[in-house]
C-alpha cells in the first residue's frame, strides 16, 4: 500500500539520516584536527583553505539526495555537528549553530523543488546554498576581526565554490555510485538508479 504522505518520514528514514549524520560527525571531528595542521600550507593564502569546507557540508546535501523529505539535510547535518561538537571538536559546541545554519542552506535548495527534483542541477543548487550559508555564518561569527577584501570575500566565495563542487557534485556521485549497489533500494534514489 502507497503512502498516503510522501513527506512523513519512515523509521528507515531516521536510521539512515542518522547513520549518514554520526558518521559524518566523526569524519567532521577528524577533518577539523586536519583544518588545524594543514594551516602552515595555506599560509600564502589563508582563505584558501577553504577548499577544504565542502566535506562539512556533504551531510545536508547527502542526507536530502537520499532520504528525498523535508528535513532531511537540515536534519543529517545538524545531528553530524552535534556529534563532531560532542566529540571535542575545535571550535566547541559553535559547530552546533554552524551545523544548523549550513543544514538550512541545503534545505532551502530542495524546498525550493519542493523535494521532487534530484538531479545534479538541484545538487549543485543544495551544495551552494549550503556553502553560502556556511560562509554568511563565518563571516560574522569567525571572521568577523578579519580584513573584508582580503579575507572575508576571498574566503567566502572559495567556501561556496567548495560547498557546489565537493558537497553538490560529491554527493551527487555518491548516490550515483551507491544505488547500482543495491544499499538504496529502499529509497527513490535507489528505485531510478536505471535512469540515473
Amino acid at each position: 500500500m502507497k503512502d498516503i504522505n510522501p513527506n512523513r518520514w519512515r523509521t528507515i528514514d531516521i536510521v539512515i539520516a542518522s547513520v549518514i549524520a554520526v558518521a559524518f560527525g566523526v569524519i567532521f571531528w577528524a577533518w577539523g584536527n586536519l583544518w588545524v595542521i594543514t594551516e602552515g600550507a595555506f599560509a600564502f593564502f589563508p582563505p584558501s583553505q577553504t577548499v577544504l569546507y565542502g566535506v562539512w557540508l556533504i551531510p545536508a546535501v547527502l542526507g536530502g539526495l537520499i532520504i528525498r523529505k523535508p528535513g532531511a539535510a537540515l536534519y543529517t547535518e545538524l545531528v553530524a555537528a552535534l556529534v563532531s561538537g560532542l566529540l571535542g571538536s575545535t571550535w566547541g559546541l559553535t559547530v552546533v549553530w554552524q551545523g544548523l545554519a549550513q543544514g538550512l542552506g541545503a534545505e532551502l535548495a530542495f524546498a525550493a523543488f519542493r523535494y521532487q527534483s534530484f538531479r545534479i542541477g538541484t545538487a549543485l543548487l543544495a551544495g551552494t546554498l549550503t556553502g553560502v550559508s556556511a560562509a554568511i555564518f563565518d563571516f560574522f561569527v569567525w571572521n568577523s576581526e578579519t580584513a573584508l577584501w582580503s579575507y572575508r570575500i576571498p574566503y567566502a566565495l572559495i567556501t561556496v565554490l567548495s560547498g557546489a563542487v565537493i558537497a553538490g557534485l560529491g554527493s551527487w556521485a555518491l548516490v550515483r555510485a551507491l544505488a547500482p549497489t543495491g544499499v538504496l533500494d529502499r529509497f527513490g534514489a535507489g528505485r531510478e538508479r536505471a535512469t540515473i
